[in-house]
């Protein structure tokens, strides 16, 4: 009991261990924010990162493709079929995205995916990342007839409203078309700009070598017969206010911008059309291009994503880029076969990915293929996230360890200060292990007292952390938090128990390493040495 007392008695007056205890707390409560916060972070970023890639993608390195997808899955589903729950073929090429704003051509480098709409949400979350209700519901490369979320459907309330996209859809693509008919009647029909074609022949080029300069050009019928135009045939008239070309789903951040209030302001929308330009799977390639109209959005809030990916229908790029084996018959369509560049696989919960890619990659060539997970793909992204949490853990437990050596400093004063009180204890019967416990138990106290408190600062900081955030930018005149650089609205925090046990328990820990040398100095004290000079 008599140690009891003593520490508590040692706590209430001794102020000078007042710092030890404020030490251990902000270290704690920095580490609990700090763990919280990149937690929060890289989860967000995990879980994004698998929206998109599914578990396992089998990838063919050619850039040609390889034929039959159906023939693949057969081998797939009969390598590892038990846990296997969804596959979908996709083919993925670089290419060149052109939309019109106002007067100007705006021209993106992008990565054009052509996707099976029926298929691609089984195997991942990229419906869930779609701006149209409908569209999470059931994918489609149709134009809706207007409902897009005119606010983030993945974030909260406070998230700023998207008026342009409240008339997106047909709409939008009714009203254009109107005006470009009222322009076109006032004005007079005018040269619509395009994409240069470097494989098209120019006027002023030279004539071909195998003609000679002086053979006059031919000329077509309808150049030397005015009135050949009149007996050709006339093809449908394409109406835009009726009528959508092939489907495109943009990643959100090509078709707009923030402001710096968090404001999206989109230079295209839902029911515009724009040009895509691909490289044909010839030798050599050609390219050529093709008019595409916009149906939706995607934000999984990874730039890297939604400022790249083009979904288009697998069918429609394949016939962009010729991509066929025209010696072989796709039983679906009739067809020549179509090629793929890969398929992703969807697994059962609680299958090891690790285990299947292997049985994979043992079946399938290496040389022609590749099997990778989710994390193989993103596996140096994954690690620097990793590496600078634990890198972060370790420069913030130095703050700890610095409150630790305070501790022993402060420690061995008390037991030079206190030489003649230890020896009465010795004299009236104390053992030296109860005086060593004296220190310990001393140590442990402001251990739990500095962790109890720094958890409890820790935990409110992180609850109310996006408020302190606000208060701050309102304070300093600049947002902590930008929304136009993360594309997040709120910071992300995850509460681990875990996590907050082993910072806790490692803070105790501590404090208690840094009594034991003064305790057991202490308990070496000789009784009539400690009191000869009293």
């Amino acid at each position: 009991m008599y140690k009891l007392l003593l520490c508590w008695r040692y706590l209430r007056t001794r102020y000078i261990a007042l710092a030890s205890i404020i030490s251990v707390m902000l270290g704690v409560a920095t580490m609990i924010v700090v763990n919280s916060v990149m937690s929060g972070f890289a989860t967000e970023m995990q879980n994004r990162i698998h929206g998109i890639l599914s578990d396992l993608v089998l990838e063919v390195r050619s850039l040609s493709g390889m034929p039959d997808a159906e023939w693949h899955m057969e081998q797939i589903r009969r390598v590892a079929g038990d846990s296997i729950e969804g596959m979908t073929a996709t083919v993925a090429v670089p290419a060149m995205l052109n939309f019109r704003y106002g007067d100007q051509w705006i021209t993106r480098q992008v990565q054009l995916i052509g996707i099976d709409e029926e298929t691609q949400s089984r195997v991942s979350d990229f419906a869930q990342y779609l701006q149209h209700p409908e569209n999470r519901k059931k994918m489609s490369f149709q134009l809706r007839d207007g409902g897009y979320d005119v606010r983030d459907h993945q974030g909260g309330p406070e998230t700023k409203e998207r008026p342009q996209l409240a008339k997106a859809g047909w709409p939008h693509r009714r009203l254009m078309a109107e005006v470009q008919a009222y322009d076109r009647k006032m004005l007079g029909p005018t040269p619509t700009p395009r994409p240069i074609d470097a494989t098209e022949p120019r006027e002023d080029a030279a004539p071909p070598a195998s003609r000679s300069a002086s053979t006059p050009p031919t000329v077509p019928a309808e150049e030397s017969d005015p009135f050949a135009s009149r007996h050709k045939a006339q093809g449908p008239v394409f109406d835009a206010g009726k009528q959508q070309h092939s489907g495109a789903v943009l990643g959100i951040v090509m078709a707009s911008y923030r402001r710096p209030g968090g404001e999206e302001s989109f230079l295209v929308v839902p029911g515009d059309d724009v040009k895509i330009t691909v490289p044909t799977a010839g030798t050599p390639p050609r390219a050529t291009t093709q008019d595409f109209t916009i149906v939706d959005f995607y934000e999984c809030k990874m730039a890297e994503y939604d400022s790249n990916f083009v979904f288009v229908p697998i069918r429609v790029l394949q016939d962009m880029r010729g991509m066929f084996d025209p010696s072989r018959t796709d039983p679906k369509t009739g067809g020549p076969m179509g090629m793929f560049k890969s398929i992703q696989i969807k697994l059962k919960p609680g299958i090891d990915g690790n285990a299947v890619r292997d049985r994979l990659s043992a079946a399938f060539s290496r040389e022609l293929y590749e099997v990778q997970t989710w994390r193989d793909r993103q596996g140096a992204l994954l690690a620097a996230v990793w590496m600078e949490t634990a890198i972060l853990n370790v420069l913030l437990f130095l703050i700890i360890a610095v409150s630790g050596f305070g501790i022993l400093a402060i420690f061995f004063m008390i037991v030079v200060e206190k030489t003649r009180d230890i020896g009465v204890l010795k004299s009236l019967g104390a053992s030296g292990a109860g005086v060593m416990g004296i220190f310990l138990s001393y140590g442990l106290s402001l251990g739990m007292v500095g962790s109890g408190v720094g958890l409890l600062i820790g935990l409110l900081f992180v609850d109310h952390i996006n408020d302190i955030a606000v208060l701050l930018g309102k304070v300093t005149g600049k947002p902590v938090f930008d929304p136009s650089i993360y594309y997040f609205y709120r910071i992300p925090t995850i509460k681990d128990p875990w996590t907050i046990a082993w910072i806790v328990s490692g803070a105790i820990g501590i404090a208690v390493l840094a009594s034991v040398l003064p305790a057991m100095r202490a308990a070496l004290l000789h009784p009539v040495e400690a009191l000869r000079y009293e």
